[in-house]
């Protein structure tokens, strides 16, 4: 039988009787099965005065722990165990321990959690910008909006996208300040439509079309026309910014009438 020693984890001071060969398979390197710390056993012997009463397999005087191999631990010799080993428990197997490659996967364990938790890291960043990216592609014209100096920026990104910057439309936030219509003195026939469009939101808003309803005397519609935002805008305005904020807009517009008798008119705002 090879001697016997004993070695103390310095983690969690564990004892263990280990025997000279025991120490030898592993190059005198052991774990604690206590706490799990890998330690040189060599190094960490001990000597331990032989204790009244206790004895082992072969009857030598020794304290109260267990002989297991280098991977198991046995309990710290200043707690009490629940019970005392059998004589057969004693004993460690003089076989190699089923776990021999056991430094090579500790060797490999943290290099590879560090691998996952990397491309962990680096999957997780690249679906945030996926989905900020996303978010800005389909808000983009609402962040211009309520963002002016992104607007810039935006349009840059579009230009390589394929995409349009378009002002918002809002036409809650829009209304007919005033809107007259009168004959055209000078020619025989003509109407002279003028009324002034205001936004009152804070961010610019798209223009809308104009729906102008000629009316007879029981107000019944006579005739209905819709104008474009160039109709009444376009040699004035920049139509691809919109109306600005709190900003107004004035429209003058000459109708032919010739053809149908009016007695009043509607005027609405509306997006087509």
């Amino acid at each position: 039988m090879s001697e016997e020693q004993y070695t103390r984890c310095p983690g969690c001071r564990t004892i263990f009787r280990v025997t000279s060969q025991q120490l030898a398979l592993k190059g005198g390197q052991v774990r604690c099965g206590h706490c799990r710390t890998v330690f040189d056993g060599t190094a960490a012997l001990v000597s331990l005065a032989p204790q009244p009463g206790a004895q082992d397999f072969d009857q030598e005087q020794g304290p109260p722990t267990v002989t297991l191999r280098p991977a198991r631990a046995l309990r710290p010799a200043d707690e009490p165990a629940p019970q005392q080993p059998s004589v057969g428990a004693a004993e460690a197997p003089d076989e190699p321990p089923a776990d021999a490659d056991w430094e090579n996967r500790f060797a490999w364990d943290k290099p590879r959690q560090r691998m996952r938790s990397t491309w962990a890291g680096a999957g997780a960043v690249v679906l945030a910008l996926a989905l900020v990216g996303q978010a800005i592609w389909h808000f983009r014209d609402a962040i211009a909006a309520h963002f002016p100096a992104s607007r810039s920026a935006l349009v840059g990104l579009c230009a390589q996208a394929g995409c349009t910057i378009r002002p918002l439309r809002d036409v809650a936030a829009l209304s007919i300040e005033a809107s007259d219509l009168q004959a055209d003195a000078a020619h025989k026939g003509l109407l002279i439509l003028t009324a002034t469009v205001r936004n009152r939101a804070n961010f610019a808003i798209a223009f809308p079309h104009l729906e102008l309803t000629l009316t007879d005397a029981q107000d019944q519609p006579v005739v209905r026309r819709a104008f474009a935002p160039a109709d009444y805008a376009g040699g004035t305005a920049d139509l691809g910014r919109g109306l600005p904020a709190n900003g107004e807009v004035a429209i003058k517009l000459f109708i032919d009438a010739s053809a149908t008798s009016q007695a009043g008119y509607r005027l609405y705002l509306f997006y087509p």
